[in-house]
């Protein structure tokens, strides 16, 4: 009932004999989630490539190049799934991995056709030096296709202007719907924090809503290859319905290699 009212918490679990008192007092020292940088825990600590570690063909048999030209993308890692670069690779993609505190002039220098933020951990808004990054990358001339994933969804939504919010619980799982009007997608989420809506930007298009709660689950500039979603649609083993994204911006990019 204590969770239900107050929402997720931080808790503390020991084997050792002590009092009730010095628990509380461990429980209350555990740093809360808001304001927390977690990114620069986990991202890599220098650019590097990504060769494909499935040890078998299994995954999804249905990716294919989308053009003579091998595609290459860039991930800025937040805290990058290793599924999400073998999908990328399964389509046939060269894919780079930057550190989240890449500079744009080394990105520029790496010449990608497209970039995928990636997931992580932690409170979005503090990772300031992830938004401006992207801030620049989305007022490139000529613009360079955008896909983010969970984190990457809401520090793209920050750079736009939109604010996030910690939730009061998580969505955690396997099974959340989202969609909008008629079309929904069973998908896998995890994450602790949202996109707050708002209808004050002309330019964007509200794409996914998480039925669970009504939350911001996908959005699109509409006159920017540029795009996002709060789920994983690289879950493995599944759900599936939503891997069609990858396909979806690579034929994107593959759209604007070509001109």
């Amino acid at each position: 009932k204590h969770l239900r009212e107050c929402g997720a918490m931080n808790g503390y679990i020991t084997t050792e004999n002590i009092s009730l008192d010095d628990l509380k007092d461990k429980v209350k020292s555990i740093p809360k989630m808001q304001g927390q940088d977690l990114i620069k825990n986990v991202t890599a600590d220098s650019t590097y490539s990504w060769m494909n570690t499935y040890t078998e063909n299994w995954y999804l048999n249905t990716a294919s190049t989308f053009t003579d030209k091998q595609l290459h993308i860039l991930v800025v890692d937040f805290g990058v799934k290793h599924n999400i670069l073998n999908r990328l690779t399964n389509y046939g993609c060269k894919v780079t991995i930057v550190p989240a505190t890449v500079k744009i002039e080394e990105i520029l220098q790496l010449a990608p056709d497209g970039i995928l933020l990636s997931n992580g951990p932690g409170d979005p808004a503090s990772v300031t030096y992830g938004i401006d990054l992207v801030k620049n990358l989305i007022n490139l001339e000529p613009c360079i296709p955008i896909f983010g994933i969970c984190m990457g969804h809401q520090i793209l939504s920050l750079a736009l202007g939109l604010d996030t919010f910690k939730l009061k619980f998580g969505h955690r799982g396997p099974n959340h719907p989202a969609g909008l009007k008629n079309r929904i997608e069973i998908t896998s989420q995890n994450h602790g924090f949202a996109v707050q809506k708002s209808s004050s930007l002309n330019n964007l298009k509200v794409t996914h809503i998480n039925l669970n709660d009504n939350t911001l689950a996908g959005i699109c500039l509409k006159d920017k290859p540029i795009f996002s979603v709060q789920y994983h649609p690289e879950a493995s083993p599944g759900p599936h319905d939503s891997d069609y994204i990858f396909s979806h911006f690579l034929s994107v990019v593959s759209k604007f290699k070509d001109q």
